[in-house]
């Protein structure tokens, strides 16, 4: 089993879907868990109690990840707290699907602000105490569109290629101080993002998945919780694809 006794975690998008199952995992393998959601208070204190009823500390933080002010802040609040910051996972994303000639410009940046550019900011933020450190763990959640591309993702396609890029350029800067950063690179995962997707393309992406199923919540917590683990000490700068076979590269 996994052990991250002792260890602290920040996990951006937390209070529900796959985030509050990244956030379980954590916390059900030692981790104190804070995480960051803008969504509903009640939502997040309830995600709280399950993970205190694991026997975890927990902290849920109201903060918007496009504010480099409040990613710094949410940093903060967990060391202050804590005393440390040992693994950030930026989860956070959302989608508005179209086509180029009809995505408005709107959806272009809002979809590229919260995907790729909160994770910036929360990793601009976790750096510096992981530095003084000497260690840490970053996991950025891409996808298989960031990947292969996807008609009708432009924006979500883009940022989650960006991340990728992100992804490698962190772990090249802050390798040689004891800090890893990969990213995991989900395929279909059934959450709030995709359950109101046509049955069509969901069949078609099922029919070319080689495991012919998608992925749950708990399969790509599973693979977060490996990357931040001692078990992963010499992986760095990877892209590990949680996807049934979907993007083979």
């Amino acid at each position: 089993m996994l052990d991250l006794t002792g260890k602290t975690a920040l996990v951006t998008g937390g209070a529900r879907g796959l985030g509050k199952a990244i956030c379980l995992n954590l916390a059900a393998q030692g981790a104190d868990v804070a995480f960051v959601d803008i969504g509903r208070p009640e939502v997040a204190e309830a995600t709280v109690a399950e993970i205190e009823a694991l026997g975890r500390r927990a902290i849920a933080i109201a903060a918007d990840v496009t504010d480099p002010d409040a990613c710094v802040a949410a940093v903060n609040q967990v060391i202050t707290a804590w005393g440390k910051l040992d693994i950030l996972v930026n989860n956070a994303g959302i989608t508005r699907d179209d086509l180029i000639m009809r995505m408005s410009i709107e959806n272009w940046k809002k979809v590229m602000e919260i995907n790729l550019y909160g994770a910036f900011y929360m990793i601009k933020a976790a750096v510096r105490p992981m530095l003084k450190a000497k260690g840490g763990r970053i996991v950025n959640m891409a996808s298989v569109s960031g990947q292969a591309g996807q008609a009708g993702q432009a924006n979500y396609s883009s940022s989650k290629a960006g991340l990728i890029a992100l992804t490698k350029v962190t772990a090249k800067e802050v390798g040689s101080r004891g800090i890893t950063c990969n990213a995991v690179a989900p395929g279909v995962v059934m959450t709030d993002l995709t359950k109101d997707m046509n049955p069509e393309i969901l069949d078609f992406f099922v029919k070319n998945t080689p495991l012919q199923r998608f992925a749950t919540p708990e399969d790509i917590a599973a693979a977060v919780t490996f990357l931040v683990s001692d078990e992963a000490n010499s992986i760095t700068g990877q892209v590990l694809a949680v996807d049934g076979g979907m993007v083979m590269q």
